[in-house]
């Protein structure tokens, strides 16, 4: 009885501290577009003993969650995140099976049931190539899709199966497609043109972009996207461990740079005429 009231005040404080801290938090800048590489999920399953890779890939979906309110609460308007590269397809088929059933009943749960979805107004948008999901779960995903697409206040990208070489790739497909439509000559495919085919173009620009598991590499995860005024962070934690704790520090470092970074893109602007006297 004593353990469990215990825990109760414990639960209750941490919440308060953390409500807290987001209210001070967005007293200063806050980035509009956040992505996330969930890294780590298979490490932490081994470094908690686990035979399986199914209880890290299990809680790193359950933190994601977690992590995607606290954005919401923050204010953050577009939140992208790597599920799962084209490349994890060459894993365990074990491995690849339990994940995908693991997105069966996540993203239904996006679809049908998921209160921050609807609280907040997220429009749930899958990005890369969908056609090499199992045809059920490709359904489920084009069903979120299509139920959240009228929420206009927020964004949440799943990027499944992705990687930016692909996201690119379709860009420039889809430009020179325009032009063999008569839509637009080959000589006006620039760098604007295929920032609007990128799969990410109804979203903000990227402000930050996190890798959990203190890996220090991007994985083939927007690449484009983070090339230019992007902070990137790579944090010493597995994903299932990300909190606004770890958090904390980014958005801290980000708020600190963020009058830099407008002096820097003010300075880096071109205007598209110019005034005569």
């Amino acid at each position: 009885m004593a353990l469990t009231l215990f825990s109760s005040a414990y639960e209750y404080l941490e919440h308060s501290l953390q409500q807290a801290t987001i209210s001070i938090l967005k007293q200063g800048p806050i980035p509009r577009h956040v992505g996330f590489v969930l890294d780590g999920n298979r490490r932490f399953a081994r470094a908690h003993g686990a035979t399986s890779t199914r209880f890290g890939h299990y809680e790193g979906f359950r933190q994601l969650e977690k992590v995607l309110e606290t954005c919401m609460q923050l204010g953050v308007e577009a939140v992208t995140v790597y599920a799962f590269s084209i490349e994890n397809f060459k894993r365990s088929k074990e491995e690849v099976d339990y994940l995908m059933q693991l997105f069966r009943e996540a993203f239904s749960e996006l679809c049908e049931k998921n209160d921050v979805v609807k609280e907040y107004g997220i429009a749930v948008r899958f990005l890369g190539n969908i056609s090499l999901l199992p045809p059920d779960v490709a359904e489920i995903a084009l069903r979120t899709e299509e139920r959240t697409r009228h929420n206009t206040k927020r964004i949440f990208n799943i990027c499944c199966p992705y990687t930016s070489r692909d996201e690119i790739s379709t860009a420039m497909r889809n430009s020179v497609k325009k032009v063999e439509q008569g839509h637009m000559r080959i000589r006006d495919i620039n760098e604007h043109v295929i920032e609007q085919n990128l799969f990410t173009a109804k979203s903000p620009p990227l402000d930050i972009l996190v890798r959990t598991s203190g890996e220090i590499r991007l994985s083939d995860f927007l690449l484009w996207q983070s090339s230019k005024d992007c902070h990137i962070q790579f944090v010493k934690c597995y994903w299932p461990q990300f909190s606004l704790w770890r958090f904390l520090p980014v958005l801290l470092e980000y708020q600190m740079n963020y009058r830099d970074m407008m002096v820097s893109i003010c300075l880096d602007y071109e205007p598209l005429w110019t005034s005569s006297t």
